[in-house]
């Protein structure tokens, strides 16, 4: 079972392989490809720094706490009505974006993340909402 934050469930949406430093893009694509892989997988909702957060490389500024990440782990758990300590399944979760979420929520929810100009969050959501799960990474 994997513990994830709030925010982190519409970042693997969007991931593509880029990240903070080599450890933090090797645990996160061991996690995207796990959950493509095996969409049954458990994830356990938490509040605050998870299992993505601990890979955060020492040499960037450590954002996991900053209070404005936190108001977006709690708007996107609001918009999937998913709370804190909840466990369920990765295809349930998809399950909860196809009912709730739209590409142009990213706008809103992810306003402040820097990785939001790529707009590859917005097409993760559309390949979710087509039935397409997670990217195959290259």
């Amino acid at each position: 079972m994997y513990k994830l934050r709030g925010h982190h469930l519409f970042c693997l949406l969007g991931y593509r392989g880029m990240g903070y430093s080599e450890e933090y893009v090797e645990n996160m694509t061991h996690l995207h490809q796990t959950l493509r892989n095996n969409p049954k997988t458990s994830i356990q909702i938490v509040r605050g720094p998870d299992q993505l957060c601990e890979k955060f490389p020492e040499t960037g500024e450590y954002h996991c706490e900053n209070s404005h990440i936190y108001e977006q782990d709690t708007a996107i758990l609001m918009k999937l009505k998913l709370d804190i300590g909840q466990i369920l399944t990765w295809e349930a979760i998809e399950s909860r974006i196809r009912q709730h979420v739209i590409p142009s929520d990213i706008q809103s929810v992810c306003k402040q993340c820097t990785w939001r100009s790529y707009g590859v969050c917005e097409e993760g959501i559309q390949e979710i909402l087509d039935g397409e799960g997670l990217r195959k990474l290259n």
